[in-house]
């Protein structure tokens, strides 16, 4: 927006316009945007941040200039910015950073404790549990470092590679991954993988992780000598749509309704004492996330606290001969 010396706006840009009579929020805007010209034509520039409460919430950045002819201020000209994703991300890299220095502030601390301890200790047995103390704790920190790796290189993939490829040879290749964990618990991890013919089109190693993590969750929050099961099928939504859905189903501990819409969050855990004894990093659903949507699918849970999780990601079906195992109305 530009004014004369006078404080007469003569030019607005076509955004700019949307805030000359508004109501609400924008009114505040436009109250913010008259003063700040006036500080402008007074012989300096002005700037302000505006929060907008929404909805949507947004955050506006406005500044205010002179326009000086060379003897006089001539006018004013004003730019108003929405810095309202910028505000997000900042928030996030600082969310971020105290997440990832408290958990690895834990471990990191624990290994100095060790090995004091361990310096000062001559007996061997006790000296053997300490050393063995010190490994879990190191093994936790590469874990956290290995997640924090993984999810940054899903992330910047946004266009991964993508190849044909057979659902249930990406299932069969986390199930193997994460069936010696599993059997230490004897937990059994039943894969009903439906036709072979099944496929999408995607990056094996993202699908890969994607399932693994999906296991990993069932697997960490499961009773011991319990089941996983894991279900392939497809799922027409129209002719021109169809889905194969990957359904991991625990019958552990379950989530309360009221953490279901955040446990996507990186480093949002729903029983944080319990995360620490089975060395969860707060990661692994994030990953999942991210592999979905880099691949234009979704991933989604049910569940009931006490009676267990069915987590599904869902893919965009591959080309080719898909056989239908179950109608979109009772998938969905």
């Amino acid at each position: 927006m530009v004014c004369d010396d006078q404080g007469h706006v003569w030019f607005r840009n076509e955004v700019a316009q949307a805030f000359a009579g508004a109501r609400h929020g924008e009114a505040l805007a436009e109250v913010a945007i008259t003063e700040l010209l006036d500080a402008a034509l007074r012989g300096g520039p002005a700037e302000q941040y505006l929060e907008l409460y929404g909805p949507p919430r947004r955050t506006l950045l406005i500044r205010a200039v002179p326009l000086d002819d060379g003897e006089a201020v001539a006018g004013a000209v004003a730019v108003v910015e929405d810095v309202s994703e910028r505000r997000r991300l900042e928030a996030v890299r600082r969310d971020f950073v105290t997440n990832v220095s408290h958990e690895l502030k834990s471990p990191v601390g624990a290994l100095g404790i060790l090995a004091e301890a361990m310096q000062l200790e001559d007996e061997p047995a006790v000296s053997r549990r300490l050393a063995e103390r010190m490994q879990a704790e190191a093994f936790r920190v590469a874990r956290i470092i290995d997640d924090l790796l993984d999810l940054s290189r899903i992330e910047s993939e946004e266009a991964p590679l993508r190849e044909p490829l057979p659902i249930h040879t990406v299932v069969a290749q986390a199930v193997e991954r994460m069936r010696p964990v599993a059997e230490l618990r004897g937990i059994t991890i039943e894969v009903s993988e439906g036709p072979r013919r099944l496929g999408v089109i995607g990056d094996r190693r993202q699908l890969v992780s994607a399932v693994h993590n999906l296991l990993d969750n069932a697997v960490k929050y499961s009773d011991d000598d319990s089941v996983v099961d894991v279900v392939i099928r497809s799922v027409a939504e129209s002719p021109d749509a169809t889905w194969v859905d990957i359904s991991v189903e625990d019958h552990g501990i379950g989530i309360p309704t009221r953490d279901l819409e955040r446990i996507f969050e990186r480093f949002y855990r729903v029983d944080r004492a319990r995360a620490r004894d089975t060395g969860g990093t707060g990661l692994g659903l994030a990953i999942v996330r991210h592999v979905a949507t880099n691949h234009r699918g979704d991933v989604r849970v049910v569940s009931q606290e006490g009676q267990g999780s069915v987590f599904t990601l869902r893919l965009p079906a591959g080309p080719g001969p898909v056989i239908l195992t179950e109608p979109a109305a009772e998938a969905g």
